[in-house]
Parts: structure tokens; C-alpha cells; sequence
């Protein structure tokens, strides 16, 4: 379980939903795309900001699962609003050795239900992760995760979906 619910009316996505489209840049300048992913499974997972404690544990556990998501050909995309610095700089710190896209104006996290009413802490980014399949519609869909231990849970839907 781990994911908590949060109300917010319409926006959040549900297996079978088509993915919302995104173009968005990596912190290398690269433009990641919903398009440049066509036909490919992926994950993207939306987090508040680089460098802290509970987004450090997300993300470097996504690293240390890397080659679980590498053997089963699925890129790993993390999405936050900081810039592209900010990403290089905790990329480097941490060895990370995935994407990090910059989401500044909130587009791809208001699509895909990443922003939102967080009780009681208030409006902001809701911790989540989507599995998109090959087909462009959303596999799996998680919202208020626990950073830790969540990794391991996205890696253990791929081979349940795989299975499928």
C-alpha cells in the first residue's frame, strides 16, 4: 500500500487512462518527450524538490534499482519543478544516472493529478509515479507515496504487468 488518497475531484489517473502529453527539458538540455517515448514502457515519478531528505531517498533508490528497470528496457524519469542546475547538481552529488526533467510552470504535474491539495500541509506537489505503457495509456498510477521503499514497489508492478 504506502500511497495515501488525496481528494481532488477530477485529475488523477487511473490504468487504462491515455498518458497526458508532455515535452519537457532534462537537466543536459535534452528534450524529453511523451512523443520521444512513443512505443516505449516507461516510468515518470513527480517529486518536490532536489536534494532533500525524503526526495534523496526516492531517488537514489530508483538508482540502486536502476538495473531492474534497465533489463526490463523501461526508462526512469523523475520530474520536479527545479531547473536544469539544480538537477545537475543533485545528479552529480547522488551518482544518479537517470533523467531528471524541469517541470517550471507545473504543466505535465497539473496533467497528470502531481499538484494538488496535501492535507493538511497545504497546496503543492503530490508524490507520485506512473507506469506508461508502449501503447502511450498509464499502467499504474500512485499518488502520495512514501518515498522510501516505493522504488522496490514500481520495479515489482513491472514484472506484475509483464506477467500480465
Amino acid at each position: 500500500m504506502g500511497a495515501l488518497t488525496y481528494h481532488r475531484g477530477m485529475g488523477q489517473l487511473r490504468p487504462g487512462d491515455d498518458a497526458p502529453p508532455f515535452s519537457l527539458t532534462d537537466d543536459s538540455g535534452q528534450s524529453v518527450s511523451s512523443e520521444s517515448l512513443r512505443g516505449t514502457r516507461y516510468v515518470l515519478y513527480f517529486y518536490p524538490r532536489d536534494d532533500t531528505p525524503g526526495c534523496t531517498t526516492e531517488a537514489c533508490q530508483f538508482n540502486e534499482n536502476l538495473a531492474a528497470f534497465q533489463q526490463a528496457s523501461v526508462p526512469v524519469i523523475g520530474v520536479s519543478r527545479d531547473d536544469a542546475g539544480s538537477h545537475q547538481a543533485f545528479r552529480t552529488k547522488y551518482g544518479l544516472r537517470f533523467p531528471l526533467v524541469s517541470d517550471p510552470d507545473r504543466a505535465a504535474h497539473d496533467a497528470y493529478g502531481a499538484w494538488g491539495d496535501r492535507p493538511p500541509r497545504g497546496e503543492g506537489v503530490i508524490r507520485s509515479t506512473f507506469i506508461v505503457g508502449a501503447d502511450g495509456r498509464i499502467e499504474r498510477a500512485w499518488y502520495g507515496v512514501r518515498s522510501d521503499g516505493h522504488a522496490g514497489e514500481v520495479v515489482e508492478a513491472l514484472g506484475e504487468g509483464a506477467a500480465a
